[in-house]
């Protein structure tokens, strides 16, 4: 016989602190989880949408692009089409140089 499974609705985290502390964010009253925020906040902190709160992380510094930086403040894919440009030019430089005379 097939057995049925009935879906449950997940529940939010259970709170730190025995629900004594509430979140850091004005106005709400909801149980302290993480960092200070409850469960909600901490995720919309998460993705970076909670006003006056920075990221957990830095974000890439080309506009429009919000990727973890992986070096020199560029995201992976920005930064490997930085190395990319930078050697085909120093490649074209290298060939635009005059040879130096034989003596």
């Amino acid at each position: 016989m097939a057995e049925t499974k009935t879906k449950t609705k997940k529940k939010a985290p259970a709170a730190k602190a025995a629900g004594k502390k509430t979140c850091t964010v004005q106005g709400c009253k909801r149980a302290y989880r993480a960092k200070g925020l409850c469960f909600f906040h901490y995720k919309k902190w998460r993705r970076e949408e909670l006003e006056g709160r920075p990221g957990r992380y830095d974000t890439c510094s080309k506009p429009e692009c919000k990727k973890k930086v992986a070096a020199h403040g560029l995201c992976q894919e920005h930064f490997e089409a930085w190395k990319k440009a930078r050697k085909k030019n120093q490649a074209a430089a290298a060939a635009a140089a005059p040879a130096a005379p034989a003596a």
